[in-house]
């Protein structure tokens, strides 16, 4: 009669211990995510690419991939996510410009809504055009988990990451910025751990 309490007790502990645990190895890992990304930056010079993959949502990525084009870092743009009925004249004002120089090497992908999307609509995209290599433009918060996306999607194809700075982390240690670091870091173990559709119904993984 007097054992059953103590081993509940002792589960209740064992629990908590693994729960302080998992907490203790989140935060660590986090410090490291919030360290790699706060300092990420795309190499110099760039290697020779095939395309360029631009994930839409964020300030800077539509301009900062057409300016890739632009210098010829690789042929062929591909801008996934950009919703339908969307042209290249609604992203920005340079985008007019881009449209009559650069239409033929752009393509608008309408299809993903995610960031699993974004991979899956690069994939076809670069294996209709048989490239090996690929230079990857999203925020660099997203960019951990995009290529996670991407790696699983595109296997054997080199992926160079073009990180671009938003706003929001120009206020690394703000509140509004460091939630918004530990919704996405909490994202990338789901995916990493290979658990996107249970944790769609907790987490909206988009970009």
């Amino acid at each position: 009669m007097t054992h059953r309490p103590r081993r509940r007790g002792a589960g209740l502990r064992h629990f908590r211990q693994a729960l302080l645990a998992l907490a203790c190895a989140w935060a660590a890992g986090f410090v490291l995510f919030v360290i790699a990304v706060s300092t990420s930056a795309p190499p110099n010079p760039l290697p020779p690419a095939d395309g360029i993959v631009v994930l839409t949502g964020g300030d800077d990525r539509i301009s900062t991939a057409l300016s890739l084009l632009a210098e010829h870092e690789a042929p062929l743009l591909l801008i996934s996510g950009a919703g339908r009925g969307t042209y290249l004249g609604d992203f920005t004002a340079d985008d007019a410009t881009a449209a009559t120089r650069y239409a033929a090497d752009i393509t608008l992908g309408h299809m993903a809504n995610t960031t699993h999307g974004n991979a899956l609509e690069a994939a076809a995209w670069a294996d209709a055009r048989h490239m090996r290599a690929l230079l990857i433009v999203t925020a660099d918060y997203h960019m951990p988990r995009a290529l996670a996306e991407l790696r699983r999607t595109l296997p054997g194809v080199a992926l160079i990451a073009v990180p671009v700075r938003p706003p929001a982390m120009h206020k690394l240690f703000s509140l509004p910025t460091l939630r918004l670091l530990a919704l996405e870091y909490t994202k990338y173990l789901l995916v990493r751990a290979d658990l996107r559709g249970f944790a769609s119904h907790l987490l909206k993984l988009d970009s």
